[in-house]
């Protein structure tokens, strides 16, 4: 198997050597590291929850939910809430602050539905 990438341009196939692609994979993951390093063990078990449960229930989720299921306070929530909104990366609250979409998916109607390996069906942001 060849170890180069087709790059389509136009109606032609360009051969990307391995050397080259493979080092812009590896500044990618590098950059991508660094931009979730502000992220604790409860920032991902936050998000990982609300992506979850938003596929699996399609509404918003209030942060009290949230902190009720994960068992870690209130403020905790809110304030780790807030800073993944700061991000821009993972999700958006409505003016009630309940977490209305978490990447990929989302509790408002949309376009785009998904259908999950369990069946079920959500909307994607």
């Amino acid at each position: 198997m060849s170890q180069n990438l087709l790059l389509g341009v136009s109606r032609f196939l360009l051969p990307i050597p391995r050397f080259i692609w493979q080092r812009q994979i590896d500044r990618n993951a590098r950059d991508m590291e660094a931009s979730l390093s502000f992220m604790s063990n409860e920032h991902h078990m936050i998000r990982d929850f609300v992506v979850t449960e938003i596929a699996r229930g399609g509404k918003p989720l209030s942060p009290a939910l949230i902190a009720d299921v994960l068992s870690l306070p209130l403020a905790q929530v809110i304030s780790i809430l807030d800073d993944l909104e700061k991000h821009m990366t993972f999700l958006f609250r409505n003016e009630q602050g309940d977490v209305v979409w978490a990447y990929p998916v989302t509790a408002e109607k949309t376009p785009h539905s998904v259908t999950l390996n369990s069946g079920e069906t959500c909307y994607a942001a």
